[in-house]
């Protein structure tokens, strides 16, 4: 039985992926190296502890901003875990809004990206990479309830700060580099 595509759970055609067909000729396992890549590359919170040590495929052959768009790509296998880290990815530092916007009408992903985007312009409307980001993406239609992830799956949350008490705080998960040895 085939897996159930992204694509098929927003209610929009399936099509062939170039960014997956690059990631399966690096010898990626589409999906699941993805996420693991993405761990790799500073995605801690997804950490499952299984990781290999070293990046599976170095960032000069497979940018952080096709991983984002692969792992956000209407064509992958319908999976929550792994557009919350393509939603990660598409904020790691460096990516630049205009290769977002390029990739993600490459993947007919704009609906998925425009609505990580407009998550992320909610949790943090003070950067500007968010508004930039939407700009360059086409209008489309909010997608079907209960597809794509809650906005709250795409923050970390925190119930109380010292010194302050009870206090809810977000942070937007994105990648962060390892400390130095």
């Amino acid at each position: 039985m085939p897996t159930e595509t992204l694509a098929h759970r927003l209610g929009t055609t399936t099509h062939v992926s170039p960014l997956l067909m690059k990631a399966r000729r690096l010898g990626l396992r589409v999906p699941e190296d993805l996420c693991t890549l993405a761990v790799q590359r500073g995605c801690r919170h997804y950490w499952q502890g299984t990781e290999p040590e070293g990046e599976l495929v170095p960032q000069a052959k497979l940018s952080n901003a096709e991983l984002a768009l692969a792992l956000l790509t209407i064509a992958a296998p319908y999976d929550p875990h792994m557009i919350r880290c393509g939603a990660a990815m598409l904020s790691a530092s460096g990516n630049d809004p205009a290769t977002l916007a390029c990739l993600a009408a490459w993947e007919r992903s704009e609906a998925v990206v425009r609505y990580v985007a407009e998550c992320g312009s909610g949790y943090e409307p003070e950067n500007p990479f968010w508004s930039e980001l939407l700009g360059l993406l086409p209008p489309a239609l909010p997608p079907k309830p209960g597809v794509l992830p809650h906005p709250t799956r795409f923050v970390a949350m925190n119930g109380y700060e010292r010194g302050v008490g009870r206090k809810i705080t977000t942070e937007w998960q994105r990648p962060q580099k390892r400390p130095a040895a």
